[in-house]
């Protein structure tokens, strides 16, 4: 927490001086009592000793006076507060092994899926744009508020050939951060990358460490999820009229590596249910940026709240006020 006007602050060294006349005045006041009347006779005509009760009511007073005042010197906290411009690069893997059927119907169909049912629900303040990756990678759908160009784009997503992790990950950073930038001297947009694959690296021109070093180095978290199961299967058709069954088991190491080079979460995804839990999660994630803000009302309201119950106390319990 910081202040805006922290000479304010000093007003606090009048809370001991307050204290130190509190203290003098209740043993003036105990001084005087005893002087002028006689302890034994004192319970006929009281009928209940404060104690140490009295002593609630001014020291709920005191901080409220200390709340007061330290809203003058106008508290600053760094809070979370939602974006106004935000980012997000969803990097889709179709690579051949994304067409098993071990996460229904198969585990690309599940990734389109799924995203369509975040398009939904994600705010419209959002830019989204979509990278598919096989042995290159591509960007189907720029950043962009438009929902509808987004799922147009996953309509024309096929499966091919190699998995370029480190392509898709650098290629997803560079369009994101570059979406809304008039100049390219602007501050980078915003930008969160998820990144959707079985996990097996193959082929690329940057390795995925490479690319999520990169990515680590220019402030864009990437979160990954590792679609499939140990028991994948697609069937590659061969000449002859046969096929032939390829076991494609997820490899999550890669994927698990990258999120935490990256400052992002990894998440292992058997299912399609399950995959909607990762878009709730990168909606909480991305909605909210730390922020400095001013705090004073929070302060103010807090101290005038503690005057009514010090003084509501007192007055119910010691029937005066203090």
């Amino acid at each position: 927490m910081s202040f805006a006007s922290p000479i304010y602050l000093l007003a606090l060294l009048a809370v001991p001086v307050v204290v130190a006349a509190y203290v003098w005045h209740d043993r003036r006041r105990s001084d005087v009592a005893d002087r002028f009347s006689s302890p034994a006779l004192l319970p006929n005509v009281v009928d209940r000793e404060p104690g140490r009760l009295r002593h609630v009511p001014p020291a709920i007073l005191l901080v409220a006076l200390a709340a007061l005042l330290c809203a003058f010197a106008r508290p600053q906290a760094h809070v979370s507060v939602p974006r106004e411009n935000a980012t997000i690069m969803i990097a889709v893997d179709t690579s051949r092994s994304m067409a098993a059927k071990d996460v229904s119907p198969t585990r690309l169909d599940a990734a389109k899926k799924s995203i369509r049912d975040f398009l939904a629900k994600a705010p419209d303040a959002y830019r989204i744009g979509v990278v598919s990756f096989a042995s290159t990678a591509r960007v189907v759908a720029p950043p962009s508020r438009d929902r509808t160009l987004v799922d147009e784009a996953l309509n024309q997503l096929r499966v091919g050939q190699g998995t370029a992790l480190g392509d898709a990950i650098a290629r997803a950073v560079e369009v994101g951060q570059g979406a809304g930038r008039a100049d390219p001297a602007d501050k980078p947009t915003p930008t969160t990358v998820l990144l959707i694959s079985d996990g097996k690296e193959d082929g690329g021109t940057i390795s995925a460490q490479q690319a999520s070093q990169t990515a680590r180095n220019r402030g864009v978290h990437v979160n990954t999820v590792a679609l499939g199961t140990e028991d994948g299967v697609v069937e590659v058709p061969l000449q002859g009229g046969y096929t032939e069954r390829v076991q494609v088991p997820t490899n999550p190491a890669t994927l698990r590596a990258v999120a935490q080079t990256t400052g992002g979460r990894f998440f292992a995804v058997p299912s399609a249910h399950q995959l909607q839990q990762v878009y709730a999660d990168l909606a909480s994630q991305v909605g909210k940026e730390k922020k400095w803000r001013e705090v004073s009302v929070a302060f103010a309201g807090a101290g005038a709240l503690m005057l009514l119950v010090g003084g509501a106390f007192s007055a119910s319990w010691f029937r005066r006020l203090p």
